[in-house]
């Protein structure tokens, strides 16, 4: 199989999507949680822009689980390179990059203090968590949310792009992007599934998810 993430000792957990107010992803949550030792959970607002989203999720969380959730917020590439911004992350246990717009967590993110710091975090042992556009933006290549045109990821999944709230039934988006220069594999993530990539090739689905190796290919299916 072609899925490989970054080498470290913790989990990176891909999430398609859903609306965790509704309950659709309580079951991944369920799973990534369980990996995750004491300690608050650090939640990244980043890709919405929102200062409401992070207090909800919090309150989920606290409900569902009964696990702290602290925001730590960078909205701007100035919140990216606030060291007070770096700690926070370095004293949560995992983090959740919360979904929005692909295109802003890039121009925040990427290439910044903070993703460094994230990145340390998932090679020291600790949980990133990633929701839709974020699961996207970890990929080599990642989908514009404008244009139809794509952008330079993360690549915390080398060779790899995503495609989030998928749909088998169309999957155009994620085959054009298959045909990106450096893009080698695509995974297709519906809303409610999961991909947890662990340390030495661990690998844990919740869900079904479809793995593509050939932009003209058919589809592997992922069972959880």
């Amino acid at each position: 199989m072609s899925v490989r993430r970054l080498p470290g000792k913790g989990w990176l957990v891909l999430i398609g999507g859903g609306e965790f107010s509704f309950g659709e992803t309580l079951g991944v949550d369920q799973v990534w949680l369980e990996k995750v030792p004491e300690g608050p959970i650090g939640f990244l607002p980043t890709a919405s822009g929102s200062t409401d989203y992070g207090h909800h999720f919090a309150e989920y969380l606290s409900a569902s689980f009964e696990r702290e959730t602290v925001t730590v917020p960078i909205y701007r590439p100035r919140d990216a390179r606030r060291q007070k911004n770096l700690d926070r992350i370095d004293q949560c246990a995992a983090i959740y990059l919360g979904g929005g717009v692909t295109d802003h967590l890039a121009d925040t993110l990427l290439a910044s203090p903070a993703m460094e710091a994230l990145g340390r975090k998932l090679g020291s042992g600790g949980i990133v968590v990633a929701i839709a556009a974020a699961a996207q933006i970890l990929g080599q290549r990642a989908r514009s949310m404008f244009g139809g045109e794509s952008l330079a990821g993360a690549a915390w999944l080398p060779g790899g792009a995503v495609e989030s709230n998928f749909d088998p039934g169309h999957d155009r988006r994620l085959r054009q992007l298959m045909a990106d220069e450096g893009v080698q594999w695509g995974l297709g993530l519906p809303a409610g599934s999961a991909l947890l990539l662990g340390p030495d090739n661990q690998l844990q689905y919740v869900g079904t998810s479809f793995l593509l190796e050939d932009a003209d290919g058919d589809f592997q299916v992922l069972h959880g």
